[in-house]
């Protein structure tokens, strides 16, 4: 990710782990975002439990779909 839509991510950082724990119950995963954190080249999104595939595709799905973010830029986990 490139530092404009690290920004633009992390300064809404609250509701996405919110978002993000409403998919993953949706989907009757145990999995839950603990917190998300950044640094100069990446967001790093820390779960509750090791993530499965599924997971890890949510909220790749997730991140892509958001629309002040340069999906282009988005590298999957």
């Amino acid at each position: 990710m490139v530092k404009d839509n690290i920004d633009k991510f992390i300064k809404n950082s609250l509701i996405h782990a919110t978002n993000l724990n409403r998919k993953m119950r949706n989907t009757k995963s145990e999995v839950l975002v603990d917190f998300i954190h950044s640094d100069l080249l990446r967001i790093t999104v820390v779960t509750n439990k090791v993530s499965l595939n599924s997971d890890l595709l949510i909220i790749e799905k997730y991140v892509k779909n958001l629309k002040n973010i340069d999906s282009t830029q988005v590298k999957s986990p």
